[in-house]
């Protein structure tokens, strides 16, 4: 059995059997013409570290952080070799120590508890809404409970929950907030741009994000001393003065005999890639994005057993992925619809699997931090969470053909509809921690 798109796709829609896929969800469109010639460039001048001794002039790394500082209308930007390497040395410059209390959103990928660990700081964990956003309500509880002073948050694959709120609690409970928005490059809160709400925040410059420069990663902030402090972890030596977007040499004084060189700084090559994606360039990714989003999430609406989850007014998102959970499918039924799908050649990430995979893993995998932490709704959630890249590469006819794969597969496990059929299409309840 199978399902055409006509304007949507529903069970009672019959056509010839589905061939096999051939797209790669991995898939980068071509770095710009610019970026390759400025590459090229630099390779043949062989001037690949970011600090040059003699010549004074302004290195792509420094043009790079100033043209993201003012991108995001912020004084400072410190350019690192990866988001996670800009999320440890976020925290290091706000003053986390070992064995300080971080408060983190549970739902999140392993460069973030690993900044966690590099940190020495003692994560604790905030449990996740049907939504897959932070659960505002645990927060609370748990900044009361754990004397923590510092909320690292993840807009994990691009979800943003209710900034204002959020801020509100931050607020009541003196939290210091660092967010990782590796996913939302370009996204925003009813007008107002993440990155921007908090003491720092830390974006990702690694291939499958908004701007493709392999790897790399941003570090934003409008305080002058943490800004200073991350130059210094960051590797810059005495060189401080060759960055694009930095305080005042004062500022430095106070930091440059006290601040290790972690080298963990970015290069002339990933900046001279990524600068010429900022700008047009990623508001027209940004676009074209959604675009993607909407044509698969449109062609899923009806599959038996699915759930997408609802997207608020004031969430302007940047949806390089797409995720949908099955809650009334239990572990044996969704192994066998990824491999329905497998077979079909879509590959589909799940986050309820026992061992972590590829980028996938959840909080019971991190054993470094010892017992894993109690998280009641966020083992219903991540159990039936699946999760999709949206390469730009996607035309609408293959994204057409995604969901033709996602509805014959589950149409073959639930062939009568399935649980939630009903609720299907229809977005989820915000869950525990979200306004009504």
């Amino acid at each position: 059995m199978t399902w055409v798109r006509s304007g949507g796709m529903g069970a009672d829609t019959m056509a010839a059997p589905i061939p096999e896929l051939h797209i790669d969800l991995s898939q980068q469109e071509p770095i710009p013409p610019a970026g390759v010639a400025a590459a090229l460039a630099l390779m043949q001048s062989g001037k690949l570290h970011r600090y040059g001794e003699t010549d004074g002039k302004l290195s792509p790394v420094a043009a790079l952080e100033a043209a993201f500082a003012a991108e995001l209308g912020l004084p400072y930007c410190v350019a690192l070799n990866s988001c996670g390497s800009g999320m440890f040395v976020a925290l290091k410059s706000a003053g986390v120590m070992p064995g300080d209390a971080v408060l983190s959103n549970c739902f999140t990928l392993a460069p973030v508890p690993g900044a966690l660990a590099h940190a020495g700081a003692r994560p604790v964990l905030v449990d996740v809404c049907d939504d897959y956003t932070i659960d505002l309500d645990d927060l609370a509880r748990k900044a009361r409970s754990s004397g923590a002073k510092t909320l690292l948050l993840s807009h994990m694959r691009g979800h943003i929950c209710d900034m204002t709120r959020l801020s509100a609690v931050c607020a009541e409970h003196g939290l210091a907030l660092i967010e990782d928005c590796a996913h939302t490059m370009g996204a925003g809160w009813d007008g107002r741009a993440t990155g921007t709400w908090g003491l720092a925040a830390c974006f990702s410059l690694q291939s499958y994000k908004h701007a493709n420069s392999g790897e790399g990663g941003l570090l934003v902030t409008s305080d002058p001393d943490l800004a200073a402090r991350a130059i210094l972890y960051s590797g810059s030596y005495m060189f401080y003065a060759a960055h694009g977007a930095r305080p005042d040499e004062a500022v430095f004084e106070r930091w440059k005999y006290s601040t290790p060189n972690f080298s963990l700084r970015m290069g002339n090559l990933p900046a001279a890639l990524a600068l010429p994606q900022l700008g047009p360039v990623l508001a027209d990714r940004g676009r074209r994005w959604n675009q993607r989003y909407h044509w698969l999430s449109q062609a899923l609406a009806g599959a038996p057993g699915l759930q997408l989850p609802e997207r608020p007014a004031k969430e302007q998102f940047v949806a390089s992925s797409l995720q949908f959970s099955l809650p009334g499918l239990g572990r044996e039924a969704i192994q066998r619809f990824l491999a329905l799908c497998a077979a079909r050649g879509l590959h589909i990430k799940w986050f309820g699997a026992d061992e972590p995979k590829g980028f996938t893993s959840v909080w019971q995998h991190w054993r470094f931090f010892g017992e894993p932490q109690v998280l009641p709704n966020a083992e219903r959630v991540m159990a039936g969470l699946c999760d999709m890249r949206l390469p730009l590469t996607l035309s609408e006819s293959d994204c057409q053909a995604i969901a033709a794969v996602v509805h014959e597969s589950l149409a073959l496990l639930l062939p009568s509809g399935g649980p939630n059929q009903a609720a299907a299409g229809q977005g989820f309840s915000r869950g525990p921690g979200r306004p009504g």
